[in-house]
């Protein structure tokens, strides 16, 4: 057996112990981005790179009353869309991939959020993150497995992932996750790890003594270093 099918091997009887203990611990994990459709939650993931949810459920109630539909969002003054969204940072940029998303949206699938993986990648500011986001909330279709910084973290610390050393590769890390992790748990399994990201496995100091999943953490044996 090669070192990469033992790991993964290794990995996916870890991953079972540790969605059981997730299901336990955040039965209801869910997307934190406040929103009621997928135009909605597709902006404020965009919204959300490099930000915090809570500082994009602040901005987001005003830009989607003023703004309720693609074509709209599309059409608006880019100055009033920066202006609304500057507090979220990368105003600019942003405001770029969210009205090149809303007109492509607008023209070309009818004023609609697609619903596949492959149309969601053509919009302007969509990367698999994204797509991965609004596929699994909004559509509930598990295509992938979000990996923000709190799920490379901790994919990293649980040893769900072998193809990379660090947190930073979210490619290697989704395809490894992909591996081990059954797909109907996809979408719950990336909530869950974010919840449990911010709640316990923190980047600096971990709280590896109040952790529920130690017993199945391969880094929690070390809890000054985790």
């Amino acid at each position: 057996m090669s070192k990469a099918a033992d790991s993964g091997a290794k990995a996916r009887k870890r991953a079972r112990r540790i969605i059981a203990g997730l299901r336990k611990l955040y039965p209801d994990a869910d997307c934190a981005l406040t929103h009621n459709n997928p135009l909605q939650l597709l902006v404020s993931t965009i919204l959300s790179a490099q930000s915090t949810d809570e500082t994009v459920n602040k901005v987001t109630p005003v830009l989607f009353k003023r703004y309720r539909t693609a074509k709209a969002l599309a059409e608006a003054p880019r100055d009033q869309v920066e202006e609304l969204i500057h507090s979220t940072g990368f105003f600019r940029q942003k405001a770029k991939s969210i009205q090149g998303a809303c007109r492509k949206i607008a023209d070309d699938f009818a004023g609609r959020v697609p619903d596949s993986m492959a149309d969601l990648l053509t919009l302007p500011g969509v990367a698999r993150k994204t797509a991965n986001v609004v596929l699994g909330t909004a559509f509930g279709k598990n295509e992938g497995l979000v990996v923000d910084t709190h799920v490379g973290r901790l994919a990293t610390r649980l040893g769900l992932t072998w193809s990379s050393k660090n947190s930073k590769d979210a490619v290697k890390i989704e395809r490894d996750l992909m591996e081990v992790i059954p797909r109907k748990d996809w979408t719950f399994v990336g909530h869950a790890l974010i919840w449990h990201g911010r709640r316990v496995c923190a980047a600096r100091k971990p709280a590896c003594d109040r952790c529920a999943l130690a017993k199945s953490c391969p880094s929690a044996e070390a809890i000054d270093r985790c």
